[in-house]
């Protein structure tokens, strides 16, 4: 099964005036993590699903960790939670602002590259290097290192951080909270294309606070069910011309996953101070606009910023740094929310706590299809364009989803097929 780290491209079949097909092809190869776990112990999982991404190694973790915990029925609460719910902040705000800084506002102000971007605006650039390094320190002081975390464990962790330790962190991060609402200020400045459609917007949902950890799977269509019911609702399924699985609800179609549908959804439990920030950067308390997107993970990592800072401030180191689980035989499911959507982890393990089966769905996997879908709506709007702005125009269209694509800043090899009516084609 493939993840998408990795070279992608876009075909558009276009027909007289029409586009008849869209395919946003995947062709890195399977990476085989899921057979690579069979056989293993179940307190291997965390550190084996980290390698599967560098900028999101957390949101691995955290979802088997949750999944095997639920197998054997064990919850962690207390300071220890906390501790998850603080390494995940870092994570969002490393991730979203790499994504923020580094690969979508060149696409709005019109340069080829961050790279080209911090000639002339060196200040700005700056900015979302030490706010992305922010997000890393989080990392290190709870993960003990920044990329693939080595203290995250079934049941909490190795050892806990003293408060000491983490005192560092809060002047760095009341940095950081203002950085993040100049940051949101900034990109509101931004030109931002007039699209919107009715998506059905899947999230986690959590009665009293914003989900990073926890939370049912929900959408605004209906949608209410528990992690381990995901596969009743979800079906993945292959398609011809890429090695990412397609998935979509059953007896229905393309979702999506990530920052919209996590504001969407959850705009009422944000902080009222976060809600404000977002509400004055011209947002409402539902997005549909997916090249609003950057607006919204700007809001996510001001959350995340904010978020961080209470932790900290009420934390008191737990009594262990795990707690005790003891393996059965059994099935987990966790769903997490990684900066761009649900992640699902399911285990199958003995009783021994061997793992027998495993299944993971990353986010990008989920909108694939609606990446698709976007773009047949989207690409018409500008068949009018030279070859080379068409490219930057889809380009951008791709990137209001972070796809998790090694080389996502310029990824896309575009072929667009120019078909008349009852005559040849040609291709661009």
């Amino acid at each position: 099964m493939a993840r998408v780290e990795g070279e992608g491209s876009l075909y558009v079949k276009v027909k007289g005036d029409k586009v008849d097909d869209v395919q946003l092809r995947i062709f890195e190869p399977p990476r085989f993590f899921e057979a690579f776990l069979r056989g293993r112990s179940f307190l291997e999982a965390p550190d084996i699903t980290a390698r599967i991404c560098g900028i999101c190694p957390v949101a691995y973790q955290m979802s088997a960790v949750h999944a095997m915990e639920q197998a054997c029925g064990v919850t962690v609460n207390g300071q220890l939670r906390a501790l998850r719910r603080l390494i995940y902040c870092g994570e969002w705000i490393e991730s979203h602002t790499l994504h923020i800084y580094m690969l979508h506002a060149p696409d709005f102000l019109g340069y080829d590259s961050a790279i080209s971007m911090a000639k002339d605006h060196p200040d700005i650039v700056q900015r979302g290097l030490r706010l992305k390094k922010t997000g890393n320190d989080i990392m290190t002081v709870v993960g003990g290192r920044e990329i693939h975390p080595i203290n995250v464990k079934v049941g909490g962790f190795y050892r806990v951080p003293t408060k000491h330790e983490l005192s560092p962190l809060l002047e760095k991060l009341a940095w950081a909270r203002q950085a993040a609402l100049e940051t949101l200020q900034w990109v509101a400045t931004f030109s931002i294309p007039d699209y919107e459609h009715d998506y059905e917007f899947v999230a986690l949902q959590h009665p009293r606070e914003y989900p990073i950890n926890e939370g049912r799977v929900t959408s605004n269509k209906g949608l209410d069910c528990d992690a381990s019911e995901f596969e009743t609702y979800v079906q993945e399924e292959q398609v011809p011309h890429s090695n990412a699985l397609h998935a979509r609800i059953k007896e229905r179609d393309a979702y999506f996953v990530g920052p919209l549908a996590r504001y969407s959804l959850n705009f009422s439990v944000l902080s009222p101070f976060v809600r404000d920030a977002a509400l004055n950067a011209g947002l409402g308390p539902v997005c549909r606009n997916p090249f609003q997107s950057i607006l919204v993970r700007s809001v996510e990592v001001l959350y995340a910023c904010d978020e961080a800072l209470r932790i900290i401030h009420a934390y008191e180191p737990p009594d262990t740094p795990a707690v005790d689980v003891h393996p059965r035989e059994g099935i987990g499911h966790a769903c997490t929310e990684a900066p761009r959507g649900i992640l699902y982890h399911r285990y199958t393990l003995e009783d021994e706590g061997i793992i027998r089966d495993a299944k993971i769905v990353p986010p990008t996997s989920q909108n694939q299809r609606t990446i698709e879908q976007d773009l047949a709506r989207i690409v018409p709007r500008y068949l009018d364009l030279p070859s080379k702005q068409l490219k930057w125009r889809c380009e951008q269209s791709v990137r209001n989803y972070d796809p998790c694509i090694s080389c996502a800043t310029h990824f896309l090899k575009l072929t667009v097929d120019h078909e008349k009516e009852d005559q040849g084609s040609d291709e661009e």
